[in-house]
Order: structure tokens, then C-alpha cells, then sequence
């Protein structure tokens, strides 16, 4: 086996989107499930936002969902509880509805079945940026399940995002890899391929929704979704 790891991003790579237009409806799904709980829509949606971005900022010394309602509180004066409670409920429930807002990907089952194939371990490497409902719930939009991997990030369990290189390090800390040992195929030029490859991994950019960095342009392997599975069927033989 060329890799003893194959990592997928998920947003703009195992499941076409937009960014814009996904993060406008997923935020208006949401307002819809918490507003109710105390909260006015815009004030909620700007504590959301203060939340992620203390996420992307993590420095590893807690886990990115304590450092979401940690932010979240200090902004809105709420306690967390009720919010957290009805969250959790909208990302197993009502976060179906933004599915509209993402397109199919017919071809998402068998990248990570051939990646199997051709790798020891299949990790979806997704910002961990949302509960793992939420990961689990988006992972079925395009037919897959947190089964289908052997890592699944999300919020509960990770401390860092990217495009913080030591999200990818500590990724393959816990499958038990190096990072000259892994393919990481993404989307995003910075968050995906230049973190990434900053320590060591080697990259495919995917191009279909592809979301390019002037400061740090890919000139690695990219192609379609389509050719990456093919790519992929190549690894496999």
C-alpha cells in the first residue's frame, strides 16, 4: 500500500456545496430551533459565529464544543443548558432540511470504498466544527455513515481545527500514523492542502467546488471527483 491512511475532508469534497449559500440556510434551520429557547435570531446567529471562530482558534487545551458554549455564554448572558439540549435535538432532527442547500454526489460511496481498498485506515477528516449528529447527519446526505470510517472528528472530541496543522497531526496520533504516510483529500487550498501538507501529508485538492488560497495556490495533484476516484481505483490495484 502506497498509504497507510486516506483522510476526506466533507464539506466541498464528499459532499458538493456551496459555502455561502450552505452556511445562509444551515444558519437560518438553526435560528428556527433555538431563537424559541430566549434568544433574538441575529444575536443568536452572532454568538454562533463567536463560538466557531474560538473553535478555529483552539489551542488544544479543551475540547472545541467547551470552548463553543464557553463563548456562547459569555455573549449572551443564557445559560447554556436549554440551548445545548435544543442543539442537540435540531442536529439529529431539523439540520435534515439543509440538506437542500448541498448538492449529491453520487460517486461518494465508492471513493471511500476504494480508499479502503488501497489504505489500512479511512478517516473523515471534517472540520470538527459540528456535533458528531451533525457529522452523521451530513455524512447521509451523499449515503454514508460514521461506520464507513475509521475517525469521524467533531467537535466533542477534537481540540483543534484547521487550517491548524496540528488538527491533521493529532488526527494521525489517533490512528496511529505518520503524516508522510497519509493522502489527504480535500477542497480548500489552505485549510486542506497547505495545512496538510505543512506536515508531511501528501494532498489531492478535489476541483468540483474547489475553494483556491492566492497566498498559498495548490500546484499538487487536483482533479475532478470523478478523476480522484479514479486515482483512487488506482491505489486500490
Amino acid at each position: 500500500m502506497k498509504y497507510k491512511a486516506i483522510l476526506f475532508d466533507m464539506d466541498g469534497t464528499l459532499l458538493p456545496m456551496d459555502n455561502n449559500v450552505f452556511v445562509k440556510g444551515y444558519f437560518k434551520e438553526l435560528a428556527k430551533k433555538l431563537s424559541p429557547v430566549g434568544l433574538e435570531p441575529d444575536k443568536l446567529i452572532e454568538s454562533v459565529w463567536a463560538g466557531t471562530k474560538a473553535m478555529v482558534k483552539n489551542d488544544g487545551t479543551r475540547p472545541n464544543d467547551e470552548v463553543f458554549w464557553d463563548v456562547f455564554a459569555q455573549l449572551t448572558g443564557k445559560e447554556v443548558a436549554p440551548f445545548r439540549e435544543a442543539s442537540d435535538w435540531f442536529y439529529s432532527n431539523e439540520f435534515a432540511n439543509a440538506k437542500v442547500y448541498t448538492e449529491g454526489n453520487p460517486l461518494a460511496v465508492e471513493a471511500v470504498a476504494l480508499a479502503h481498498k488501497a489504505a489500512e485506515k479511512v478517516v473523515c477528516a471534517t472540520n470538527p466544527l459540528f456535533p458528531m449528529n451533525g457529522q452523521q447527519m451530513r455524512l447521509s446526505w451523499v449515503g454514508l455513515k460514521d461506520t464507513d470510517f475509521d475517525l469521524v472528528t467533531s467537535y466533542e472530541s477534537d481540540s483543534f481545527c484547521k487550517p491548524n496543522p496540528e488538527y491533521y497531526r493529532t488526527v494521525c496520533e489517533r490512528i496511529g500514523v505518520q503524516p508522510n504516510e497519509c493522502l489527504h483529500v480535500g477542497n480548500d487550498e489552505r485549510e486542506d492542502a497547505f495545512a496538510a501538507s505543512s506536515i508531511g501529508m501528501d494532498c489531492y485538492i478535489v476541483t468540483d467546488n474547489v475553494i483556491p488560497c492566492e497566498e498559498h495556490p495548490w500546484n499538487g495533484r487536483k482533479g475532478t471527483f470523478a478523476e480522484l476516484v479514479e486515482y483512487l481505483r488506482e491505489l486500490s490495484e
